[in-house]
């Protein structure tokens, strides 16, 4: 008999019964969302939430994480992360419950919004440890709950690991994870190996010489130099990179000059590169390094300074870990779960793979299936994605199937 057979009635008992409460969290989590490493009142939400249930549970972890353990018997001990951060940006849903916080960032009074979806993460999160605690007659081991800070910064799990999340803790011996996405409600999607990619951090000074915007020939134009790095870094991509392997390079911010009749001495440009295989990144690396330095000196320029800092691994779901959740994940959803290729954006729930925890991260739709299903068609309106100010996830069907793939993960490592 399946895990799916065993508990799938059980589990959607418990998923009735506490979802009004669920999305209470869901809601007031939306409208008063937090940045990295600021969470303060979201992390003690999720904390009240966890005592309530009988967890251990230890604030203040990275800063502004919490831990919650709850004991039941000899038996593995599973983590299951949600993070507490949100954007900065301004939200356009129209939703009742839209965000309108602002506050101070970087010097700048900025929106606030939970665009990539953690506000569900969080709420799903609460509702598996409501099910699982609810549950807790039927299975053995320990449940960890990680409530993970500055996941956008992918900063927020090495700070808790580095603060002794598993030396303090326990080391957990498998981790899940889960990741709201643009698909219909109700489906899930996975892989093995790579699922997210790696992230490297990209800053390059291009060095000058200012002069009056009339006379360039006076001037060494650093405006000039960035312009042409931006276009011809690309050839890396395109001519060195193998083309059956993954690989992004995007420059989103070129910051130089004052006005317009000035050629200024030095322009700033600021990127990221993205890829799953780490020879792929090597190579990658090397090349923009390598471009940044001959444009500057077809310029006669001095060497540009080029920064390229790792910011994040690829996350590398385990085999035999994903293979036991799928199997118990199609006994209750069908055709419903299904393998994916692994997505281009970047994830730090890689740092509690890399400390030698097998993990396994999933997706979860959020959007109704009949508007998936128009997007699909010729000259379909695109849905908005994680990071759009208009990604709204259709609250209830997003989490209870949040909910109910996660418990049944969590369930097939543990003890029952």
């Amino acid at each position: 008999m399946s895990t799916a057979e065993r508990f799938g009635q059980d589990i959607d008992a418990q998923i009735e019964r506490h979802y009004a409460s669920v999305e209470r969290v869901y809601k007031d989590i939306h409208a008063h969302p937090e940045l990295a490493f600021e969470e303060v009142s979201t992390a003690r939400t999720l904390a009240s939430e966890l005592r309530t249930l009988g967890f251990e549970v230890t604030e203040g972890v990275g800063k502004t994480g919490v831990v919650g353990l709850l004991r039941n018997g000899a038996g593995p001990t599973i983590l299951v992360r949600t993070e507490l951060d949100a954007l900065p940006m301004e939200e356009k849903t129209g939703l009742p419950y839209a965000s309108k916080k602002r506050v101070s960032y970087e010097g700048k009074e900025t929106f606030v919004a939970h665009s990539c979806g953690h506000d569900l993460h969080m709420a799903s999160w609460v509702g598996t440890a409501k099910t699982l605690a609810g549950l807790k007659g039927r299975w053995q081991g320990t449940l960890m709950f990680v409530a993970q800070p500055a996941e956008e910064v992918l900063g927020g799990a090495k700070a808790m690991l580095e603060d002794g999340l598993f030396k303090r803790f326990g080391k957990a011996d498998f981790a899940f994870a889960l990741h709201s996405w643009p698909m219909a409600y109700g489906e899930i999607g996975f892989n093995v190996g790579a699922v997210t990619s790696s992230s490297d951090v990209f800053e390059a000074r291009f060095h000058g010489r200012g002069a009056h915007g009339s006379a360039p020939d006076k001037s060494i134009d650093p405006v000039l130099m960035a312009s042409r790095f931006v276009v011809d870094v690309q050839g890396v991509i395109s001519r060195e990179k193998d083309p059956f392997q993954f690989g992004v390079f995007s420059i989103g911010s070129i910051q130089g000059g004052t006005t317009g009749n000035i050629i200024p001495d030095n322009v700033l440009l600021r990127g990221t590169l993205r890829s799953y295989d780490p020879a792929v990144r090597a190579k990658m690396r090397e090349g923009i390094q390598r471009t940044a330095t001959a444009t500057a000196a077809m310029s006669g320029a001095p060497e540009p300074d080029v920064k390229l800092v790792p910011s994040g691994d690829a996350t590398i779901n385990d085999t035999a870990l994903v293979e036991r959740a799928e199997a118990s994940l199609k006994a209750a959803f069908g055709a419903k779960v299904k393998r994916l290729p692994p997505i281009t954006a970047s994830e730090d729930f890689a740092e509690y793979g890399a400390a030698g925890v097998p993990s396994m991260f999933f997706l979860v739709g959020v959007y109704d299936p009949k508007d998936v299903e128009a997007a699909r068609q010729p000259q379909g309106k695109p849905l908005p994605g994680n990071h759009s100010p208009f990604f709204a996830p259709v609250p209830e069907p997003s989490i209870k199937t949040a909910v109910k793939a996660m418990s049944l993960a969590v369930l097939s490592t543990l003890q029952n």
